[in-house]
């Protein structure tokens, strides 16, 4: 089984991708392959609401998304993890996260006329595992842990959480610091094992 984490942070080998690698690190030791995927390296458009892929199953913008998604639709784990910019997750997860759940939706799903109602069948993601990680100096975090949860939940995935919130308090003054944060360790750690217990519950 294989679980990726993303670091939503435009910084490479911060505190968040110290708190999703800690996450990964403790996945690896209970059996599971893993990756982490760095959006600060990659090129992400936002959505263009072209409704394109409702009819050719796709995403019609040429960047680094459909590599992205199709790592999003082998993992049978998804962790997604965000520094807390003005209480939001950054924009490109956000761009990602917007896309894949379109796109998700179209590849199973068909458009239905106007006085239609739908049936959903589910997504791409129904059934994977999910859990959120932000971290911020001081405060935001629940409402940018929110808006990673609201993506989980309408795109038919279990979310697994922890003893306490998954969230890190780091980087006052922009320091990378995440690595004193004693508790918030302890949480994504035990929110790893949670991951875990559920994909080997799933796959028995």
């Amino acid at each position: 089984m294989k679980v990726i984490g993303f670091n939503g942070s435009p910084r490479e080998k911060g505190n968040t991708e110290f708190l999703v690698e800690t996450a990964l690190e403790q996945l690896r030791k209970l059996g599971f392959e893993t990756e982490l995927i760095r959006l600060g390296d990659k090129k992400i458009e936002q959505c263009s609401g072209c409704y394109s892929c409702v009819k050719t199953k796709e995403c019609s913008i040429n960047d680094d998304f459909p590599q992205i998604f199709q790592k999003m639709i082998e993992a049978d784990g998804i962790i997604l993890g965000s520094p807390v910019y003005h209480a939001s997750i950054t924009p490109n997860l956000k761009a990602v996260l917007d896309r894949a759940g379109f796109l998700g939706r179209w590849v199973v799903n068909d458009m239905k006329a106007e006085d239609s109602t739908y049936q959903w069948k589910g997504t791409a993601f129904s059934g994977k595992v999910v859990a959120p990680i932000t971290v911020a100096r001081r405060a935001g975090q629940t409402f940018a842990f929110a808006q990673l949860l609201l993506w989980a939940t309408v795109n038919d995935t279990i979310v697994v959480g922890s003893n306490y919130w998954n969230v890190g308090v780091a980087g006052k003054g922009g320091i990378l610091d995440a690595d004193q944060d004693a508790e918030g360790i302890g949480v994504i750690t035990h929110m790893a094992d949670n991951m875990a217990h559920v994909l080997k519950q799933l796959k028995k």
